[in-house]
């Protein structure tokens, strides 16, 4: 049970933003531009990071809508995600998004945790600076969001079926409001 009374019933991140939609707008159009806009990164390989960083933050919300998200767009799908997030280093995924995981994991600890051998090992993986600052930025901004969701104690449904159903909307559509 949120600790706030939130007046309505939505779990997680979402009741937050209703329940503040002056922030929610923009919280939502943060999401959009990192986990959807133009990138050479895929829209599952960043879903995969925020995952990844809400697993380690043991954001159980995010950690499975953001599971779900990128298993919805990556090949492998929810067995891929879920074995990245447990054990990157054994994943089926790029020696590219592993490096980039490694920088997500430093980024979760602390900023100052990220080291020249980090991004030097990324950058060897193939990884570009706009993919090393847009995971670091992705990191950085899932801790501040998996800390909203749990400092406020939201709800986190257990059915991992509510997570694939709002998997579709959001590959669909995004993560603005629809007219």
């Amino acid at each position: 049970m949120p600790y706030i009374e939130l007046g309505n019933d939505a779990p997680g991140i979402v009741g937050l933003l209703r329940y503040r939609p002056e922030t929610g707008r923009v919280l939502n159009e943060l999401a959009e531009i990192l986990l959807r806009g133009d990138n050479t990164l895929s829209r599952g390989e960043r879903e995969l990071i925020a995952s990844y960083v809400s697993t380690l933050n043991e954001c159980r919300f995010c950690a499975m809508s953001h599971g779900a998200f990128a298993a919805a767009q990556l090949p492998g799908g929810d067995e891929v995600v879920a074995h990245a997030c447990s054990a990157p280093d054994t994943a089926p995924i790029s020696d590219k998004l592993r490096a980039l995981l490694g920088i997500a994991a430093a980024v979760r600890r602390s900023g100052n945790a990220v080291t020249p051998e980090d991004v030097e090992a990324a950058r060897k993986a193939g990884a570009t600076d706009a993919e090393i600052h847009d995971t670091v930025l992705i990191a950085a901004a899932f801790c501040m969001y998996n800390r909203y969701v749990d400092g406020l104690a939201t709800v986190a449904p257990e059915d991992p079926e509510m997570y694939a159903r709002r998997a579709s909307h959001i590959v669909a559509h995004g993560y603005l409001p629809t007219a």
